[in-house]
């Protein structure tokens, strides 16, 4: 009973002594993992240290480049908003009256009937100078404002210019497709059409 008992305990010792052998090793080797991985660890912190003034000059440069596109296309949209508003502005100084002007094209041409109708009166009556000075007045005031009258008899037939009212048969062989009667002047404000002749076709 005595051998067995030394014998149990001869074991307990030596299993403890191999526990703590195994122990001990496993220890190492967490130690040497430990110390390989920090040495690791540190490698790549140098790799990293020395690639990161690359990508950051890399990355500063691609944003360096963005804003120059975004500044030469916020550039180029202002010179556009800028000459666009500048030409509607030119628009609006040389069109700004044209309201105006064509609400008084119809008191000219009632002048223009009055003149036709005093064609037999004397010059010096004083109700006919009265008129064509007025009438003359009114012309300054037209051309002072780049009104100009749209010159259609016995002219070729234009659509950008005259409005057809009728055909008749022309007087002339060589009136044919031409403007033979103008039943109302047209009128242009700078080169553009603020009313249209209104003209008799022959054919």
């Amino acid at each position: 009973m005595a051998k067995e008992k030394i014998n149990n305990e001869q074991e307990q010792v030596e299993e403890k002594e191999v526990t703590e052998t195994t122990a001990q090793e496993q220890n190492e080797t967490a130690e040497q993992d430990a110390k390989s991985e920090k040495a690791e660890a540190s490698k790549k912190d140098k790799k990293s240290k020395k690639e990161k003034p690359e990508d950051k000059i890399e990355a500063l440069g691609k944003e360096l480049q963005e804003i120059r596109d975004k500044h030469i296309r916020l550039q180029a949209e202002f010179d556009n908003y800028r000459k666009r508003t500048m030409r509607e502005k030119m628009d609006l100084v040389k069109t700004g009256g044209e309201t105006v002007i064509v609400n008084i094209l119809p008191v000219i041409d009632d002048f223009e009937r009055a003149l036709m109708a005093f064609s037999e009166i004397d010059d010096k009556d004083p109700l006919k100078e009265g008129i064509l000075l007025i009438y003359s007045k009114f012309q300054d005031f037209l051309k002072q404002n780049g009104i100009a009258e749209i010159n259609a008899l016995e002219k070729d037939f234009d659509t950008d210019l005259h409005e057809a009212v009728t055909k008749i048969p022309a007087p002339k062989e060589e009136l044919k497709g031409k403007v033979v009667d103008v039943i109302q002047k047209g009128y242009l404000m700078n080169e553009k059409v603020i009313r249209f002749s209104k003209v008799v076709i022959g054919e």
